[in-house]
């Protein structure tokens, strides 16, 4: 049961006018968002702030930036959060065989070398204790530029806050993210434990 219910979509009109950017990457209007709403100031700032994380204006693709989200997600252990990324990755494009095999995006063929140099930028910059080093910076520099890797961390610290807001919020998984978790994450172990 979550700590705080979501409040009607229609609650705040202004949210509900951003979150409109939420029925292209989910389909719909995450719970997350609905219970950011009981201080509406907080839910059009976050939403503000997805859209510029989100936003591409180098060579990271939205499929890679929520294959990041992901992998953030699953170091932290968020259960919502690793639904609603897959499903995003989904919606964006990141192909079927990556989609099935995230979690040995490491060794397998459909991860590129740059792709596996952000993905463990994405893993150790969400642990704690944070296990950034300098191989890890060595291999993200030899495929991004520093533009490119302040969107990638972009990407981890806006899930950062995800994780702590739903984790602890226990926010209520809706229909569609179940659906993507158990169609690609069941087989790592994936449940809605506390989302329900």
């Amino acid at each position: 049961m979550s700590l705080v219910d979501p409040l009607d979509a229609d609650h705040d009109s202004a949210t509900k006018k951003l979150a409109e950017f939420f029925n292209e990457t989910l389909g719909f209007c995450p719970n997350s968002v609905l219970t950011m709403q009981h201080r509406p100031a907080i839910s059009k700032a976050f939403i503000n702030l997805n859209m510029a994380v989100m936003a591409n204006e180098g060579r990271v693709s939205s499929a890679l930036k929520r294959m990041m989200a992901w992998v953030s997600s699953n170091a932290t252990g968020c259960r919502y959060c690793q639904a609603h990324a897959i499903r995003a990755a989904e919606r964006y494009g990141a192909e079927q065989e990556q989609l099935d095999n995230i979690w040995e995006y490491r060794t397998h063929s459909a991860f590129s070398e740059a792709e596996r140099a952000a993905l463990d930028f994405a893993l150790a910059a969400s642990q704690v204790p944070n296990t950034m080093n300098s191989k890890i910076k060595k291999a993200l520099y030899k495929h991004w530029d520093e533009g490119e890797i302040v969107e990638m961390l972009g990407v981890i610290s806006l899930f950062g806050f995800l994780n702590r807001w739903n984790d602890t919020m226990a926010t209520s998984l809706e229909d569609d993210a179940i659906e993507s978790g158990k169609q690609y994450l069941e087989k790592y172990g994936w449940e809605r434990g506390k989302h329900v």
